[in-house]
């Protein structure tokens, strides 16, 4: 009798163990789809990413958050011996500071300028490292390059202005000429893809699905801090490690514009980046969804205000400013040289921080040259 009526409370036990599973599973699903909202899953920060730097895409900013998550958690970056990792040739891990004489090494994260190259990145941090990048809209980052690179690439440095360029494009762009990856589809040609195989054909789709199965994920400069918010719940860092500053922009004066006939033009000639930038918006708003879109409105505004309660610690004003010495007592702090035509900005520092306060705003809008010569003198 007294077993019987143990197996029955068993049994009974069970049930409601099952019941109540499945009761927080469906009320979990049902919170999820209807507002927006799913519970935090428990899950181990990621110690090893590789973060493709694609150029004019607010990727400074992005390498920064990186910089500083690594310095502080005392990560191992995978360097360059100089600026940047080969490019434009494809990336090697020979192109790894001292990779060569200790291929063993681990390395937590890579973020420097290359020109992917899958296999041989994951010589570098491994097989099971998270892969992102950033993308932005084709226009702005050629308008952008055109002011960066009018110095070095020659169909730029032909033209007087980006509508001249633009007019006579194909006349001017020497696919063999210097540094002309700047001037074409450099997006495409960032992530590994060959800026001249032209925009229509089987190539197309079979090297979108290639990007697609080694981005883990793409995020969007246009949509800075959702791309940020799915960027932490993909590393499973803290929000307070995705605050960050605008770095890297130019001064507005030297932005210009197009006329409809020319950015018309313009996105014919760089059609390959342009079929990159649509898949890629595509795939980031399903992501989004997926996330919840309430949910994300409320992640964007916490990480809002989690910035502007730092910026208000660090910084004299929220808007940058452009280099002038005479003005600046820290202009180290502004990126050392201006590019081409452009007009690098930086942040001004209030004058009473102090010990750690200090050293964490400096950190938050140290130029990318200045923080790297720091992360090789560290490990040595």
């Amino acid at each position: 009798m007294f077993k019987c009526w143990k197996g029955r409370t068993r049994k009974i036990f069970l049930m409601l163990v099952v019941a109540s599973c499945l009761t927080f599973v469906a009320w979990s699903v049902y919170l999820s789809t209807v507002n927006g909202f799913s519970p935090e899953v428990p899950c181990t920060p990621r110690k090893h990413v590789a973060f493709m730097k694609t150029h004019k895409s607010a990727s400074s900013t992005v390498l920064n958050l990186l910089y500083r998550y690594g310095d502080a958690n005392n990560l191992t970056f995978a360097l360059p011996t100089s600026d940047h990792l080969g490019y434009p040739n494809l990336f090697k891990a020979t192109f790894v500071k001292d990779f060569a004489k200790n291929p063993d090494k681990e390395y937590n994260i890579i973020c420097n300028h290359m020109r992917f190259n899958l296999p041989e990145v994951k010589k570098v941090t491994g097989n099971g490292s998270f892969i992102f990048t950033i993308l932005r809209n084709p226009d702005s980052v050629a308008e952008s390059a055109f002011a960066y690179y009018h110095h070095v690439a020659p169909a730029f440095h032909a033209a007087q202005n980006m509508p001249a360029f633009v007019r006579k494009v194909k006349k001017m762009f020497r696919p063999k000429a210097p540094n002309s990856f700047y001037t074409h589809n450099m997006l495409w040609f960032d992530l590994g893809g060959d800026a001249e195989a032209g925009a229509e054909g089987p190539h197309v789709n079979q090297t979108l699905k290639k990007f697609d199965s080694t981005f883990h994920l793409v995020l969007l400069a246009e949509y800075f801090d959702q791309s940020l918010v799915l960027l932490r719940e993909a590393l499973c860092w803290d929000m307070e490690d995705m605050v960050s500053f605008q770095l890297n922009a130019r001064e507005p004066s030297t932005r210009s514009s197009l006329p409809p006939d020319l950015l018309s033009i313009l996105q014919r000639w760089n059609a390959l980046d342009w079929h990159l930038y649509r898949h890629f918006n595509t795939s980031f708003w399903q992501r989004v969804e997926r996330y919840g879109v309430d949910r994300m409105e409320r992640d964007v505004k916490h990480l809002r205000h989690l910035r502007q309660k730092i910026q208000d610690i660090c910084l004299q004003s929220s808007t940058p400013v452009f280099k002038e010495k005479r003005k600046i007592p820290n202009p180290s702090y502004i990126k050392s040289a201006d590019y081409g035509w452009a007009k690098i900005t930086g942040y001004l520092l209030k004058g009473n921080l102090t010990g750690e306060t200090e050293e964490m705003c400096i950190r938050m809008i140290l130029p990318e040259d200045t923080y790297l010569n720091r992360l090789q003198r560290k490990q040595g």
